[in-house]
């Protein structure tokens, strides 16, 4: 139904208002409804010159040109307020008809010559005011265009990522690489992602959802890409949110579509090959002293995370594998070893994926899926076109990508699979999928504890940090200069 009102609102409408206008300029009213030569054609009748028509073939500028273009264009037809143009901007599907069918709207010339704008002087006359709003609207629609296509800044407020990211980091995400998601919830409140700041109200109207599109990128997501992305897990949340609404979360792409993904005592397996593991990522450790404290400007040095004293001397630390290694030398330290969970064993207090989720079962009895956070797995994150026989083992590991994520009905009837209302023995999946984890292996809520990533969730590739800030040093030492405009690897 949602997709139906968008066609009438964003298509058929506005289109049947160029047809009437363009008739009143002489035009037959056919080239006003196909894309892209309607352009044209307005940019002859507005009299700007040709090779505007350029711009209008670069995606993310044409959009911005776009705009100027339809601005002229209702001024041909003596709509010179600013409330005219921000009403054929935000309304397009209420006032191009209206225009369109009004006998007293009449076409009066190319509104970008001298001719015209001396012409009606008086009426294109702009006071202080009105120049003002129209820098204001002028840079936040700007502002909006350079966000949602090009760039835009994420700050880490976790430390999933820890050390290679972390808390205070501010980023520059690129919506080019991957290709800008188009906005899926377009009506919303500028600069404000899902919630209004001081009111927390919704920022967005989810009257219109607008189908899933992506504008052609620099390349596909790879393993090892830093990825920015909306929370899968708020898809079926009580606090339901639209796709492109839902929480931004930052991890590191371990598994692209297709592959066959492990972990063994924490180590990640692509396709039965050891993956990199991120040079600063860090992990749990057990560490056995002879009894002594540990230097504090040692622990800051090393960047000992969430240090928790033990029994019989020994504490546990969250650290990378260089820092464990440089505390192995000092003397007062007897051993230090990761801290993993053992292979073969689930672990009841941290359920990972697909347990956590038993509501995708066909037998009595849930398999018996023996993974935990260290090692886990073998499993294949699907790929679109891909086709995946359903039966007792499988159906648990992709029953929720197949209702939440691709919008199928599904149900279970005894040891039966119905797929929108049709009994299924497989299923082929349209959309790709995501493997992601965070670097902080052991105090990172991932795709291990909630599956995959769908490629309508992928928001953009983390670039640099261009601000480091640390609430917890003292006034002068707040910016951590040494991390400003690294490169994310």
């Amino acid at each position: 139904m949602n997709i139906i009102l968008a066609i009438i609102l964003l298509v058929i409408l506005p289109y049947v208002g160029f047809w009437k206008l363009f008739e009143k300029a002489g035009r037959p009213g056919w080239e006003g409804v196909v894309p892209v030569y309607n352009a044209y054609v307005m940019i002859k009748l507005c009299g700007r010159p040709m090779w505007w028509f350029i711009l209008v073939l670069i995606p993310g500028l044409n959009i911005l040109v776009l705009i100027g273009i339809i601005v002229d264009f209702v001024k041909s037809y003596g709509k010179f307020s600013l409330l005219d143009h921000i009403l054929v901007v935000a309304l397009p599907f209420i006032f191009l008809p209206k225009w369109g069918y009004d006998k007293n709207t009449k076409y009066l010339g190319a509104s970008a010559t001298l001719q015209f704008r001396e012409k009606y002087k008086v009426a294109l006359k702009k006071t202080a005011t009105r120049e003002w709003a129209d820098a204001i609207i002028f840079a936040v629609i700007a502002a909006t265009l350079i966000r949602t296509l090009f760039i835009e800044a994420y700050v880490i407020p976790s430390a999933s990522m820890e050390s290679s990211l972390l808390i205070g980091d501010y980023l520059f995400v690129s919506k080019v690489n991957y290709g800008a998601r188009l906005p899926m919830t377009p009506v919303a409140f500028p600069f404000a992602h899902h919630t209004m700041p001081l009111i927390g109200t919704k920022a967005y109207w989810d009257g219109i959802e607008l189908p899933y599109y992506r504008l052609p990128g620099l390349s596909n997501v790879k393993k090892g890409d830093v990825v920015v992305f909306n929370y899968p897990m708020d898809a079926d949340s009580p606090l339901y949110r639209p796709v492109d609404k839902r929480e931004n979360y930052i991890k590191r792409c371990q598994g692209t579509p297709g592959d066959t993904l492990s972990v063994v005592d924490a180590q990640v397996f692509i396709n039965g090959k050891a993956a990199p593991t991120p040079p600063h990522g860090e992990m749990g450790y057990t560490v056995q002293s002879d009894g002594s404290e540990l230097n504090p400007q040692l622990i800051n040095d090393l960047h000992l995370e969430d240090l928790a004293p033990g029994i019989n001397n020994t504490f546990t630390i969250n650290t990378t594998v260089a820092s464990a290694n440089t505390l192995k030398g000092y003397s007062n330290i007897k051993s230090i070893v990761p801290t993993l969970s053992p292979r073969g064993m689930e672990d009841p207090l941290y359920p990972v994926y697909p347990v956590k989720f038993p509501n995708y079962k066909i037998t009595p009895n849930f398999p018996k899926f023996t993974w935990n956070l260290d090692n886990y797995g073998p499993i294949i994150v699907p790929k679109k076109g891909w086709t995946v026989k359903l039966d007792s083992l499988t159906f648990p590991v992709y029953g929720r990508a197949i209702e939440i994520y691709e919008g199928n009905k599904v149900q279970v009837e005894g040891n039966n699979i119905l797929i929108n209302g049709k009994k299924a023995d497989s299923y082929t999946f349209k959309l790709n999928y995501y493997f992601m984890m965070g670097d902080n292996r052991h105090n990172s809520e991932d795709s291990r504890f909630w599956g995959f990533v769908p490629e309508d969730h992928i928001v953009g590739k983390a670039l640099f940090i261009w601000m480091s800030m640390d609430d917890n040093a003292s006034f002068l030492n707040k910016i951590r200069w040494s991390r400003l405009f690294n490169i994310i690897h």
